[in-house]
């Protein structure tokens, strides 16, 4: 489904990423795991057009994203849930999720939509009339994934989500990320917490510093000495 090939970013004279190279195949669960600033955000931007891209190439089917505007690239089916969620605040909750159906022409399968949302996120239905500054830091996340399922995409970008949530929010985020990948949606996760991602990826990536290092099955890379040393070992001493 998207092939990154060779893939360079810079920020002015600053590489940020170099000579990226990955693939995401239909129906897969997807981890890119590493430090602060490796460059996992940016290769999501550039995925959604949101990064400069200085030379490589990203592949949505047969179609190069590189070429492709962010809001064309949208259209295309690739939903991204940004760092930080990026929910409008001054906005309630059911006009966040409105204005995910911007591309759609399809009105009654729109409404078949929001009630998936809500089905699948309870308390965002309670919430629905409520602006969505107001809403706590779990309902903002899953506002946010709520958002990207409006656009009814293939893939789905989603970095970190569980950034700055209570574990038992944290395990639920991921419990329902797991059941929209059930549904057909493919995704592509950045994600700090690398157990859980691992434990819910069926293959993963490792970044450092703007380098792919290390790849595999997520059971082979929860196994791998050098990934436990650098990525797991504190979770298992501060569970």
């Amino acid at each position: 489904m998207l092939k990154v090939e060779n893939l360079t970013v810079a920020y002015g004279g600053i590489r940020a990423l170099h000579g990226v190279s990955l693939e995401v195949r239909k129906g897969e669960i997807v981890t890119l795991i590493g430090a602060n600033g490796a460059g996992k955000t940016t290769l999501l931007r550039a995925i959604s057009g949101l990064a400069p891209v200085q030379s490589g190439r990203i592949l949505y089917g047969d179609v190069d994203l590189c070429k492709s505007p962010a809001h064309r690239t949208a259209a295309l089916g690739v939903a991204h849930v940004p760092e930080g969620r990026g929910i409008f605040a001054n906005l309630t909750v059911l006009e966040n999720l409105r204005l995910a159906t911007w591309t759609r022409r399809d009105r009654q399968e729109v409404q078949v939509d929001y009630q998936r949302v809500f089905d699948l996120f309870p308390r965002l239905a309670e919430r629905r009339r409520q602006l969505a500054g107001s809403l706590s830091g779990g309902e903002q996340q899953m506002l946010a994934v709520g958002r990207a399922l409006m656009m009814r995409g293939q893939l789905m970008l989603l970095d970190e989500p569980s950034m700055g949530l209570a574990p038992l929010v944290v395990r639920d985020i991921f419990r329902i990320l797991r059941d929209i990948n059930t549904t057909g949606v493919t995704i592509l996760l950045v994600e700090q917490n690398a157990r859980q991602a691992l434990k819910l990826a069926t293959r993963g990536y490792v970044l450092e510093t703007g380098r792919l290092v290390l790849s595999g099955a997520a059971e082979e890379l929860i196994a791998n000495p050098q990934v436990f040393e650098a990525y797991l070992g504190k979770a298992t001493k501060n569970p």
